[in-house]
């Protein structure tokens, strides 16, 4: 594959957001802008407010993290945004999709996401609600209105999925990043737990998930609106998975009383969006199960980004994630002998 070079791309996607507004785009200013872990690229035509953002996809379009089911009829990006926009869920306007071009031209919502007011200061409190009350207001409407035509609704977080995600930590953060490996006396029994663990997380209830629900993937808006971007990976998979990205994030850590407090208000507005009432010790049991995988899994993914993909910037989070892991661990002493083994080779977990 041809790699272009940066006025290549500036000079296709400046041609994009001509065709797509009718406007002579060709002297206006190109940036890049984060793209994080995504294989696509995102660019900044113009100056905001006239500004446009265009999204260059790979040509293989298979998904970003592994799933399950068969390939998508349609770009799962457009599909998707189709369905979180009639469910009353804020995304960004896709103005033109240049398919045979791999080029999207979007809504530009800006630079401020949830972590970067964060940064500037602004109280988390407020920033939390906002984001859980639309995650349960989107969850309740997901279980009301399921749509087959929505590419989420026919792949799930099954047995296998969870399992490969334990499998990819133990490769490569225990395996790659600490250069350890289980004894062959370990090595079962971890197997076992992680089977153990794959098996309950897959019998949970499963509904329409963001995936990535966290604080680089919610952008705000002025007068504080909060907006959906990078859905395209979205899939069924338990309530509390998006919660445990939102405030299990590897990026920001949050005081656990926050935490709890969010985890209660998320109950509390599922119900009152038309969901269910859930017992909270049972759920949290969940919440803390799903961090050990979720987080497992994203310590190893961080490493592997650094050594396939050459991008060692997501390194500094692995700590957070073990963090997390550790904690959870605490909460379910069943997993003691998961914690005692993985912590001979992983201290951060002991």
């Amino acid at each position: 594959m041809v790699t272009e070079s940066v006025e290549e791309v500036a000079a296709r996607v400046r041609g994009a957001v001509s065709r797509t507004t009718g406007r002579d785009a060709s002297a206006w200013p190109v940036r890049r802008l984060a793209g994080h872990a995504s294989m696509r690229s995102y660019w900044r035509v113009g100056q905001p407010p006239d500004s446009q953002v265009v999204m260059v996809m790979p040509e293989d379009a298979r998904p970003e993290e592994a799933t399950s089911g068969g390939p998508p009829p349609e770009d799962p990006f457009v599909n998707v945004q189709r369905y979180l926009a009639r469910v009353g869920v804020r995304v960004p306007a896709i103005h033109a999709f240049l398919e045979p071009e791999r080029l999207m031209v979007l809504e530009d919502l800006g630079d401020e996401m949830l972590e970067t007011r964060l940064l500037a200061g602004d109280p988390a409190g407020p920033l939390y609600e906002r984001a859980v009350d639309q995650l349960a207001l989107l969850r309740a409407r997901a279980e009301r209105a399921p749509d087959p035509s929505c590419v989420a609704f026919g792949r799930s977080f099954d047995r296998t999925l969870y399992r490969w995600e334990l499998d990819h930590f133990r490769e490569w953060l225990l395996e790659a990043w600490k250069g350890a490996a289980l004894s062959p006396s370990e090595r079962p029994e971890v197997d076992r737990i992680f089977d153990d663990v794959a098996g309950q997380l897959a019998a949970e209830p499963a509904g329409f998930t963001h995936r990535d629900y966290q604080s680089r993937n919610l952008m705000v808006l002025p007068g504080g609106e909060q907006a959906v971007i990078d859905f395209q990976d979205a899939l069924l998979a338990p309530r509390q998975y998006d919660l445990v990205a939102l405030l299990r994030d590897s990026y920001v850590e949050l005081p656990p009383e926050l935490v709890d407090r969010m985890l209660a208000r998320y109950l509390a507005r599922l119900e009152a969006e038309g969901g269910p009432r859930l017992d909270p010790a049972a759920f949290r049991a969940t919440f803390d199960l799903l961090t050990v995988q979720r987080k497992l899994k994203d310590a190893g993914r961080f490493v592997f980004i650094d050594r396939v993909r050459g991008n060692p910037g997501f390194l500094p989070s692995i700590p957070a994630s073990l963090r997390y892991v550790r904690e959870a661990l605490a909460r379910r002493p069943e997993l003691g002998t998961l914690r005692a083994i993985l912590a001979r080779h992983v201290p951060e977990l002991g």
